[in-house]
């Protein structure tokens, strides 16, 4: 696949799943063998924890939706800085719903081979997320 070819897969994938919550829409994107390199303690880091993540976060934030700032491709490699909003509606991770909107911000890495994403790494400011939700107390 082309640099482009790759991109545009990467803004399906985003939009299919990280905006319409679609999370059957791995099974399209994602090699059988993917790999994610953020798993959540207790997730596997194959295709079906990546599934499991994904539906644990609509679940308690029923209308994320992440767009995607900033794109930069080369070879078999994307990289997208995004930014996730929603609202905390349901339990996460032990934390009782708020009703807080609360905005993330992120790094990810997507390689990409025979039109398949294989692998991920994603880097996000989950103790940012903590304190919106009230978790920790910001920085002085």
């Amino acid at each position: 696949m082309t640099v482009e070819e790759n991109k545009a897969l990467v803004r399906r994938w985003n939009d299919e799943i990280w905006c319409k919550g679609n999370v059957d829409a791995a099974d399209e994107f994602m090699s059988t063998n993917y790999v994610f390199n953020w798993a959540a303690p207790g997730m596997t880091s194959d295709r079906d924890g990546y599934k499991k993540a994904v539906a644990m976060q609509f679940a308690a934030f029923p209308d994320l939706r992440v767009t995607i700032d900033d794109m930069i491709a080369e070879g078999d490699k994307v990289v997208i800085r995004w930014t996730g909003n929603s609202t905390h509606k349901n339990e996460f991770m032990g934390i009782a719903p708020t009703n807080k909107k609360v905005k993330m911000t992120g790094i990810s890495i997507v390689r990409i081979a025979g039109g398949k994403i294989m692998e991920e790494w994603s880097e996000m400011d989950m103790m940012g997320m903590m304190q919106q939700l009230g978790m920790f107390p910001p920085p002085p």
